[in-house]
């Protein structure tokens, strides 16, 4: 039996900067009249001579950095871009969610866009009527399903177009990150749906994400893309493993020590904050700290005049400015006078409780009338690493992880079972 997609040698190239300039419209023409070639602009290779096969009943996991290549391939699979070189060979029909509003006609209702959607995939009218009232009540839409699309919100757009797609009987789906646009409860019922079309129905999907342990629970197989190619495919765990470790290297490649006079958004004009060190267990300088394991932070400052017990905290915080985590040396009392002068203090926090990922580092000093003196946020990234534990077995949802006890007790038995 044929493999149910093939992609044979795919390339596609985009130029870059299609805007030309006057000056080099002009200095083009006048290399055309002396019989010189015009300046060609650099070529962009989205996708770089990409081969491989899927089987029916597949499914597939795609992963890579930003830019790698991920949705430019699911638009050439789903048939919505044409390749430089090469070929797709796909039999069967495709349900593609590839960005929101794809597929959705913004000018027609949301029942309109169910029977337009269901046309283009070629079912019959009576079906999609049979299937009508399941696609409204899983989308949520009820109240909006004959409002025009285009006052739906970008999370509305989401939730009917994954309503249809998913749906529709056709042989193969195909979704790109865009679920991540709806809510929470929305994003955990596409995820049960999901799982009822591949374990259930048996229907080959193509995923792209960066959910690591949603894509290594639910595919049977994952691509690395890197730069237009894969670099790797096949045993989610192992895949998902080897990109993780690659974010990280990325990650603490551009990590580098904050060193110099730290520029604060608030200041009393008291405090000069000139160094951040982050700490490994020997007491060298890291740009890094393991999950549930200690982070050490050595900051050195200077004072223009004697402070009275001034407190300190530190925090980290998301790269959205969720603040996660704040501790101060007024809860524990350990509260000093500091004279005139320069100074270096050393703040351990143990057992870092934080999900593997970059977080930033905020700093403020106050003094003993609850007067800032100094306060930056995202002063340098902390990056957490999984270190000895296995991060695809962490649940889906939350940004810490307490340590916890579990007992089991059998209650009972039936017929030898529990």
């Amino acid at each position: 039996m044929k493999p149910i997609i093939e992609v044979n040698h795919l390339t596609k190239e985009y130029q870059l900067g299609h805007i030309t300039s006057l000056k080099e419209s002009v200095l083009n023409t006048f290399r055309r009249l002396g019989g010189k070639p015009a300046q060609q602009r650099e070529n962009f290779k989205a996708l770089d001579d990409v081969n491989f096969t899927i089987e029916k009943g597949e499914v597939v996991g795609i992963i890579g950095h930003n830019g790698a290549g991920k949705s430019t391939l699911l638009k050439h699979l789903a048939n919505i871009s044409n390749p430089t070189k090469g070929n797709v060979i796909v039999r069967g029909s495709v349900a593609p969610l590839i960005e929101v509003g794809a597929g959705v006609n913004p000018e027609l209702t949301g029942r309109e866009n169910i029977f337009l959607n269901g046309a283009i995939l070629g079912i019959p009218k009576k079906i999609i009527q049979q299937k009508l009232d399941e696609i409204i009540e899983f989308s949520e839409l009820e109240q909006f399903i004959d409002t025009p699309v285009k006052r739906y919100s970008s999370g509305m757009t989401v939730k009917l177009g994954f309503s249809i797609a998913t749906s529709m009987e056709a042989d193969i789906l195909i979704v790109d990150e865009v679920l991540a646009v709806g809510d929470i409860m929305f994003q955990q019922k596409c995820i049960e749906r999901m799982e009822h079309l591949i374990k259930r129905e048996g229907r080959t999907v193509l995923i792209v994400g960066h959910n690591i342990r949603q894509l290594e629970r639910i595919c049977s197989r994952v691509m690395l893309m890197d730069h237009g190619q894969i670099s790797n495919d096949g045993n989610p765990s192992e895949i998902c493993r080897i990109f993780f470790h690659e974010a990280q290297e990325r990650t603490l490649t551009r990590h580098k020590p904050v060193e110099g006079i730290i520029p604060p958004q608030s200041d009393a004009g008291i405090i000069q904050v000139t160094n951040i060190e982050i700490l490994d267990h020997d007491g060298n300088c890291s740009a890094h700290v393991n999950f549930h394991e200690d982070l050490t932070l050595r900051i050195t400052f200077e004072c223009s005049k004697k402070l009275i017990r001034p407190e300190i905290v530190v925090g980290l915080h998301t790269s959205d400015f969720v603040h996660i985590l704040s501790v101060s040396n007024a809860l524990a009392d350990i509260r000093q006078d500091l004279e005139m002068g320069k100074h270096q203090l050393t703040c351990r926090l143990t057992d870092i409780p934080l999900r593997p990922s970059s977080y930033n580092l905020r700093l403020a000093f106050i003094d003993q009338h609850r007067q800032m003196l100094w306060y930056a946020e995202n002063i340098m990234p902390v990056t957490v690493l999984p270190g000895r534990f296995n991060i695809a077995r962490l649940p889906e949802i939350g940004l810490i992880d307490l340590a916890t006890s579990w007992n089991f007790k059998t209650l009972s038995h039936v017929n030898g079972l529990v």
